[in-house]
C-alpha cells in the first residue's frame, strides 16, 4: 500500500529542549492511524510541523507527495484539519463559515455550494446551516469544524483531539462519520486523542510517542501483545510510565526562550 505521510529522522528543538527527537513513521493512504502520547511528549509539536504551521530543526516529510517546507501550499491543499481549540468564527452562520473557508482554498462557486450542502447533511447540520456559531453546543461546533475541513475534498484529514469534552453519545457520532467518510472515500484519517478506548477502536494502526521519541508503533492488539496487558490504556501506561505530566513540551520550551531574551 502507498504512504501517504512519509517522515524520516524528524527533530524539532526550541532553544536547549528537544521536543520530537529523531522520529521515523509513515501512513498509508485510505488507513486510520492514531497519534498517542501523554502531554508534553511531542505529538501536537509533530502534527504541527506535518501541517505547515512549524518548520523542522531536521529531518524530512512528505505529505501527499508534497515537502511542508519547501512547497507549503501544495501541501495544505492536501489536507483539512481539526484543531484541539475552537477556530470557528462565533459571528458567523454555519453557511458563511464554510463559504469563507471555500473561497480561501479556491473552490469555485457552483462546487462550493453544492459541497456545503452535501457536507452540512453529512454531519446532520443542513437545517442550522443559517444559524450563527455561536448558538451552538460544542458537539455541533466539532461537526462543523469536521465539514469544513473536508470542503476542498482533503486527501487527509487531521483531528487533534477532535472529541475533546464531548457526551459519549456526539463522540460516537462523530466517528461514525468519519469512518464512512475514510471507508468510502478513501480519506486518510490521522488523528489524537486522550480517549484509550478511542483509539483502538477506529484506529487500524497506533503510534505512541514519548520524550519526543516513538516508543511503539502497531495495531491495538500488537500494542497489547507487545506489553502484555488487557487494555490498550494499560499497554499505554506500559510503555510510557504512570507519572502525571503537567506541560506541553514546546510549550515549555518556548516560555525558556522567552525568559532567556529578557
Amino acid at each position: 500500500m502507498t504512504d501517504i505521510i512519509e517522515v524520516k529522522n524528524l527533530t524539532k528543538k526550541f532553544g536547549d529542549v528537544t521536543a520530537v527527537n529523531n522520529v521515523s513513521f509513515s501512513v498509508a493512504k485510505g488507513e486510520r492511524f492514531a497519534f498517542l502520547g501523554p502531554n508534553g511528549a511531542g505529538k501536537s509539536t509533530t502534527i504541527k510541523m506535518l501541517t505547515t504551521l512549524l518548520e523542522p530543526t531536521s529531518g524530512s516529510i512528505i505529505v501527499d507527495g508534497h515537502d511542508p517546507v519547501t512547497d507549503s501550499s501544495a501541501a495544505r491543499s492536501s489536507f483539512g484539519i481539526v484543531f484541539q481549540d475552537p477556530s470557528l468564527d462565533d459571528e458567523l452562520t454555519a453557511w458563511e463559515n464554510m463559504d469563507f473557508h471555500g473561497v480561501l482554498y479556491g473552490v469555485p462557486a457552483k462546487e462550493r455550494r453544492q459541497r456545503i450542502d452535501e457536507l452540512l447533511k453529512f454531519v446532520e447540520l443542513d437545517d442550522r446551516k443559517d444559524s450563527y456559531v455561536k448558538e451552538f453546543s460544542g458537539g455541533m461546533k466539532r461537526r462543523l469544524e469536521i465539514a469544513r475541513g473536508l470542503l476542498h475534498k482533503p486527501a487527509i484529514i487531521f483531528l487533534d483531539e477532535p472529541t475533546l469534552g464531548l457526551d459519549p453519545q456526539t463522540r460516537n457520532h462523530m466517528w461514525q462519520y468519519l469512518e464512512k467518510l475514510n471507508e468510502e472515500d478513501g480519506v486518510t484519517v490521522f488523528f489524537t486523542t486522550h480517549y484509550m478506548d478511542e483509539a483502538d477502536r477506529v484506529a487500524q494502526r497506533i503510534a505512541i510517542i514519548d520524550h519526543g521519541n516513538i516508543v511503539a508503533v502497531g495495531s491495538g492488539a500488537e500494542l497489547k501483545a507487545q506489553t502484555n496487558t488487557e487494555t490498550l490504556e494499560d499497554a499505554f501506561l506500559a510503555l510510557t510510565g504512570s507519572e502525571i505530566r503537567e506541560e506541553h513540551a514546546d510549550a515549555s520550551a518556548r516560555m525558556r526562550m522567552m525568559r532567556g531574551r529578557r
